[in-house]
């Protein structure tokens, strides 16, 4: 489960109200561009370290590192024979071709199809790389003599010499087999869709295979204009059902050989990660227990199919997916990863036979993203929230374990793109007070060389429109746990007057919406709140990320429960402030967050009089198995978990006005969450308010549905609180 985010989502400025604040309009954030952050994407750095390329205007340009100016139109999509719109471009290793991407039509959250097209640099031909229909995932061999894709669930791979394509798999077939690419719930919960990978010698194949035909399908239902609503029937593993069997497989392209890797005993397990090592006869898998309790990295022999296991870890709760990825240093000797075994996120060098050379990073803090490692230097560079849990900065160290520098400065979340050979470094930075600044560094001297955006005019918007500016705050409950959190107050507020509250949580596990960022969930529609006289609380309960294991984790196998005692504290504590009506406080959320509200009007009933929850799940028996189980184990070896923090259990309790929304469409919380709580209300006697959006998926995005949502929800509160 993640997140949802709202479109052209930002955040607050400090500025004086000396004059007439413009006022917020739903339109402005929903329809119109009002509040763009602009943003400097697309990057791929060249070959040559003093370059780099981007798309821009159906134009992949490359430019002076040093001087962020274009030097040459590497290939105009409409000046093409065909023209094409590329939407997407990657180049093969000598980067004497490039990958044209084009009518991506999506299918779940990162899954699509596509039509792709390569194009030679120096002759300036364009070829279509199929004529055989719509296809995902194009990828060149390291050599750039071939291209892999998956079509309707089958792997293929096309020599550029010829265009001759090659069909390595036959026996795909949808809600049966899937090869190369994965099924719903790894997609989403896993977070990759390509499911195949070249070996580092262009000479092997090695993918993914799901039998997924024993898994229980879901039916959604579409009405769109329709005479009879179309059904659409989909593999979803639910908690405690079956899940797809999973087996890896290597292909031997000069041989035709398919070679099945032995990944152990079992059957009900996860291989949520496959790649090759350094050398190009071994293929490194991850593999997990159903329960996610336990972690091995496998070694595969990949023309025997043997494994060795290298790394074997258990954990009394569970492990989180970032612990998923490895390095393997080019020198075939090493590999570096992520463990959270000393309470932290933290850094760790191995040798290839898995024995733990060192822990790199030390301290009561968690590297948050692993960026990369200059061997030749001896350097390693990651993110971390040494300096706040709020914040997030660039840091480089030692191989040995020190040296450690501290690389960006202002206070903020720093988010980085580092080029390949470690030698520049794009920065986004931005702050609660000012909007994202997208410069460029030499990395060994640290040095600015240009910047790229200075968003002056969102800067500019955020002074005309007098964007409320985040007050962080925090406040300890009386079980002793410090929490975070930050408040969006209305223009010239006044601490003798009482206004009415609205909290907004996600809450989610690992999740974090209080940092000292310009972006964040839901801005305008808060920041609407503000200019309507509300004030606005964010608050990260007991669950969330950046702060260790003991608080991340104190939820595994009762989720809810310790996040409800926290926003129930929360609604404690703002009630006992005086410029807070404590007779008019309300929460509101979407997804995880939809399930707390929901959780808060019902079993924490009293504290709140208004409650909003937009897609929630409403018992995690509706919910995947790879997510759901990862913190509550299954329903069969704990169903209390599942029961006594469900809002369908308390549904008789529910008090206040409260407002529930789904997409008919969601794929991902299926709109049975809602109409099984609607029962248990309508049930219990209890009146509350309803809307669901007709084939609309998770995000309730399309046409004018944001812009309807959110008048929705503002009406709702204004009529209501």
């Amino acid at each position: 489960m993640k997140k949802v985010l709202s479109y052209f989502a930002l955040y607050v400025f400090a500025t004086g109200i000396a004059y007439a604040q413009s006022r917020i309009t739903v339109e402005d954030f929903t329809t119109r561009p009002t509040f763009l952050e602009k943003q400097v994407t697309g990057i791929n750095w060249m070959n040559d370290g003093n370059f780099y390329s981007a798309l821009s205007e159906n134009k992949v340009i490359r430019y002076d590192i040093t001087t962020g100016q274009p030097v040459e139109t590497v290939v105009d999509g409409t000046a093409l024979s065909p023209q094409i719109e590329i939407e997407d471009y990657s180049f093969s290793a000598d980067e004497s071709m490039l990958l044209l991407q084009t009518n991506v039509r999506p299918i779940y959250r990162r899954s699509f199809t596509a039509e792709y097209y390569v194009y030679h640099r120096s002759s300036k031909r364009l070829q279509p790389l199929s004529a055989n229909g719509a296809l995902s995932y194009a990828t060149f061999s390291p050599d750039g003599t071939k291209v892999a894709f998956v079509r309707e669930n089958n792997l293929f791979f096309v020599t550029l010499s010829d265009m001759k394509e090659q069909q390595v798999t036959d026996d795909g077939e949808f809600n049966s087999i899937i090869n190369g690419t994965t099924d719903w719930v790894y997609e989403e919960e896993f977070s990759f869709v390509v499911g195949f990978a070249w070996s580092p010698d262009s000479k092997k194949l090695a993918y993914y295979k799901f039998d997924e035909s024993d898994v229980n399908e879901y039916n959604l239902q579409y009405w769109g204009n329709f005479l009879y609503p179309y059904d659409y029937r989909y593999k979803y593993p639910k908690a405690g059902e079956k899940n797809s069997l999973v087996s890896i497989w290597t292909f031997d392209l000069t041989s035709g050989k398919h070679i099945k890797v032995d990944i152990g005993g079992g059957t009900d397990i996860y291989v949520p990660r496959i790649k090759w090592t350094s050398n190009a006869g071994t293929l490194s898998l991850v593999k997990l227990n159903r329960l996610q309790n336990e972690m091995q990295l496998l070694h595969a022999n990949a023309a025997t199919g043997e494994t060795k296991v290298i790394l074997d870890e258990k954990t009394d709760t569970y492990f989180d997916i970032e612990i998923l990825d490895v390095l393997y240093l080019r020198n075939g000797k090493e590999f570096l990863r992520l463990s959270e075994e000393e309470s932290y996120m933290q850094l760790y060098l191995h040798d290839i036979s898995g024995r733990l050379i060192r822990k790199i990073t030390q301290g009561n803090f968690d590297v948050t993203a692993f960026i990369g490692a200059d061997e030749k230097n001896k350097v390693i560079y990651y993110m971390s929230t040494e300096a706040s849990p709020l914040e997030r900065h660039l840091y480089s160290i030692s191989f040995d374990g020190k040296k450690k520098t501290k690389l960006t400065t202002g206070a903020g979340v720093h988010d980085v793109n580092m080029s390949n050979d470690f030698q520049f470094y794009i920065d986004h930075h931005s702050s609660a007070k000012h909007p994202k600044i997208a410069t460029l560094y030499r990395t060994r001297r640290n040095a600015s060389v240009k910047v790229l955006e200075r968003n002056e005019t969102l800067a500019s918007r955020a002074k005309e429109y007098a964007i409320a500016q985040k007050e962080f705050f925090t406040f300890t409950t009386d079980e002793g746990t410090t929490l975070n959190g930050y408040f969006l107050k209305p223009a010239n507020f006044d601490s003798l007057k009482s206004y009415p509250l609205m909290i907004y949580q996600y809450s989610g596990p690992g999740s974090q919406e209080v940092k000292d960022a310009w972006t964040s969930s839901h801005l305008y529609f808060h920041q609407m709140l503000a200019q309507a006289g509300y004030i606005v609380a964010v608050v990260d309960p007991r669950g969330t990320g950046a702060r260790g294991t003991q608080f991340k984790k104190v939820t595994y196998k009762q989720l809810g429960k310790y996040e409800l005692e926290d926003l129930l504290a929360a609604g404690k504590h703002f009630a006992s402030l005086s410029f807070i009506d404590a007779n008019r406080m309300g929460i509101w959320g979407w997804s995880y967050g939809g399930y707390m509200s929901s959780l808060a009007m019902t079993k924490g009933a009293g504290t709140f009089k208004l409650g909003i929850a937009v897609a929630p799940v409403t018992n995690w028996r509706f919910y995947d198995t790879i997510y759901t189980e990862r913190y509550l184990q299954t329903p069969q070896l704990n169903p209390g978990g599942y029961d006594l923090n469900s809002p369908l259990t308390y549904a008789d309790k529910l008090r206040g006005k409260f407002l529930l929304v789904h997409g008919t469409g969601d794929d991902n919380v299926h709109v049975q969450n809602s109409i099984a709580f609607q029962s248990a209300l309508i049930n219990a006697g209890i009146h509350f308010d309803s809307f669901f959006y007709p084939d609309r998926h998770h995000g309730i995005q399309g046409g004018q549905t944001r812009r309807h949502l959110y008048t929705m929800m503002l009406d709702f509160i204004k009529e209501n609180l």
